[in-house]
């Protein structure tokens, strides 16, 4: 592990109780937000030597402003030193920032975390699979008959046909789906309420098929298969290890955004096809701004690969 030449000798004994503190920055989380959160609290501890998290946030907090962001720097420098990827550098120092800022409103510092995050280079793979990839892996599904290829079809139905994430579908429950209206009702990311999505005909017959191999009772709609965690609600590794093992079974590389990404993909295709605006296609992909779409959009049009080759050509 990258160390730092910083001493994190314990500071002045706070006038705060800072387990108060961290249970009222973790309190009303979305679960994903809450996951991300504790992850990145018990990752700083690890950093710091602490007992446990309420531990490091005294050490954070007791510091001061100036040393309290040369720590955070140097917790930046183990973060990069470790080689992870841009995005969980940010969410680890988002906890962080979070955290100050909580205890900053409450009045208990006077000083913010001005630690920037890195530059991420944002959505690298916006294809996915492809659709022909996401076709065999649901021929696969189809061609059995067994409860968990039912409940796996329905998941990946999900990922792709309604460009759902990864944590929009492992949180959704038996209460959410209106079989009748043909809905379903998810709290997409960035939102604290559920929105009502319509579900096309394939996706919401695979739903139906794994309702009837899981029963109708209230609860989780993805449960797991294994002995040790039979009927407890599916995770997000869990779904991921799904959908990575199905596309290596049929020859491709995927996980569940990436079929999330050919859907959205194939969305703006269809949309520029039938003079839908790109605007109205963030109902669908549930992005809070065109120029995420845009991404996908003119990737998919490979407009640097066609100005590359006439620069070319006028050699």
């Amino acid at each position: 592990m990258v160390s730092t030449a910083l001493s994190l000798a314990a500071p002045a004994a706070l006038t705060i109780s800072t387990s108060s503190l961290v249970a009222a920055f973790l309190e009303g989380r979305k679960a994903t937000t809450l996951a991300t959160y504790r992850q990145g609290l018990e990752d700083f501890r690890v950093f710091v030597n602490a007992k446990d998290v309420d531990a490091a946030a005294a050490l954070l907090l007791g510091r001061g402003h100036g040393e309290a962001n040369r720590l955070g720097l140097a917790y930046r420098a183990n973060l990069v030193g470790r080689k992870l990827a841009a995005n969980t550098v940010n969410n680890r120092l988002a906890a962080l920032r979070s955290l100050v800022k909580l205890a900053g409103t409450l009045g208990l510092v006077p000083w913010k975390l001005e630690v920037e995050n890195m530059k991420a280079e944002a959505y690298r793979d916006t294809k996915g699979p492809g659709t022909s990839a996401f076709r065999r892996m649901v021929d696969d599904l189809d061609g059995r008959l067994d409860a968990k290829a039912k409940r796996d079809r329905a998941a990946v139905r999900l990922l792709h046909d309604v460009a759902l994430r990864r944590g929009e579908v492992v949180l959704l429950n038996v209460e959410d789906l209106d079989l009748e209206a043909g809905t379903v009702a998810v709290v997409r990311k960035g939102r604290t309420e559920k929105t009502k999505l319509s579900i096309p005909a394939p996706t919401l017959s695979a739903v139906k098929a794994w309702l009837e191999a899981r029963g109708p009772e209230a609860g989780p709609l993805f449960v797991n298969f294994d002995r040790s965690k039979k009927g407890r609600r599916l995770t997000g590794t869990s779904l991921y290890r799904i959908v990575r093992d199905l596309g290596a079974k049929v020859g491709t590389k995927t996980r569940p955004h990436g079929l999330r990404h050919t859907g959205i993909t194939t969305a703006c295709q269809r949309a520029a096809e039938n003079g839908i605006a790109l605007e109205e296609v963030l109902d669908f992909s549930g992005h809070a701004n065109v120029k995420t779409l845009m991404v996908y959009r003119d990737r998919e049009r490979n407009v640097q690969g066609k100005l590359a080759a006439l620069v070319a050509g006028g050699e």
